[in-house]
């Protein structure tokens, strides 16, 4: 999700620092691992599930993990916040969630990984159709070259599967991830991003209530699934978003986002690793594209 960048003090560069500051490339690995491993559990889960059930399993494990934070600020809530957190939960996080894991029943984790990394363009892109904000021609021809990266994704197959269906839903996610990021920024600015967060997940959560019940499966979830449940809720959903956050109040914004870089490659890794996934010509093509497009975008002229 994609948030404003709180005032906070100049951080040395790793350059200037480069004794001192060794934790920070360390940390967003780290965070670009945990996020790149949520794919690898919604891949594992998802079946035993069902998308809706699983969301509402990690939007609540999640939500609980942050609610100190929403807490902590609860009398700067109004009606009006409330009615934007449910606009930006089901936006930012019920919808797409529910994206990602319809996909992992039906393709490998790595396509909903390398279809993530579009988050980026979107934003650029609803910035741009929807509120007017300034792209340049550095900015357009990334958004070109990286839809185009989605085009390849969704045109691979993988052990003979078609897996369009489900590169579809990861970039209509992404797109999700790219609008509820622009709602966050101009609508819900006025609360700490962490404890936006909080209760996007929260609202998400009663949102996707009464589909998660009404689909619930029929028949006993595998321990092995409930594990990852809960691995995506508390690790990939509530710890990553506050340790993003923390990242965010010491280095930045800009610089914390560089782990959403690492997830395509974290997500396929982990895949590889554990499920024996392989990453196929298409994938890997759609992944440099995707992403050399979104390094492109960033890069000032």
């Amino acid at each position: 999700m994609t948030t404003a960048a709180p005032s906070v003090p100049v951080v040395p560069s790793a350059l200037d620092t480069p004794v001192r500051d060794w934790r920070t490339p360390v940390e967003l690995t780290l965070l670009g691992a945990i996020w790149g491993g949520s794919f690898l559990f919604m891949r594992i889960a998802a079946n035993d599930f069902g998308p809706f059930p699983l969301v509402l399993t990690r939007l609540v494990l999640g939500a609980a993990i942050l609610l100190p934070f929403l807490w902590k600020v609860r009398s700067r809530i109004t009606l009006a916040h409330v009615g934007k957190l449910f606009i930006a939960g089901l936006i930012s996080a019920a919808a797409p969630f529910a994206l990602f894991a319809w996909g992992a029943e039906r393709a490998p984790a790595g396509i909903g990984a390398i279809a993530n990394s579009a988050t980026v363009l979107f934003s650029s892109l609803v910035a741009f159709v929807a509120f007017g904000e300034k792209i340049g021609p550095r900015k357009a021809l990334a958004l070109l070259v990286g839809f185009s990266g989605v085009v390849v994704l969704a045109s691979g197959r993988t052990a003979g599967d078609n897996v369009a269906p489900a590169a579809l839903a990861g970039a209509a996610a992404s797109f999700c991830y790219g609008l509820g990021g622009n709602i966050v920024k101009r609508y819900l600015s006025d609360l700490p991003p962490i404890a936006v967060a909080a209760g996007t997940l929260l609202c998400a959560a009663i949102l996707t209530a009464p589909l998660a019940i009404f689909t619930w499966p029929s028949t006993p979830i595998p321990m092995h699934s409930w594990a990852c449940a809960a691995a995506l809720g508390i690790l990939s959903t509530g710890l990553a978003y506050a340790f993003y956050f923390r990242l965010i109040q010491r280095i930045g914004a800009p610089r914390a986002s560089v782990a959403t870089y690492l997830v395509p490659l974290f997500g396929v890794a982990w895949a590889w690793l554990f499920l024996g996934e392989a990453l196929t010509v298409t994938m890997a093509v759609a992944g440099v594209v995707i992403l050399g497009s979104v390094v492109f975008s960033q890069k000032r002229g």
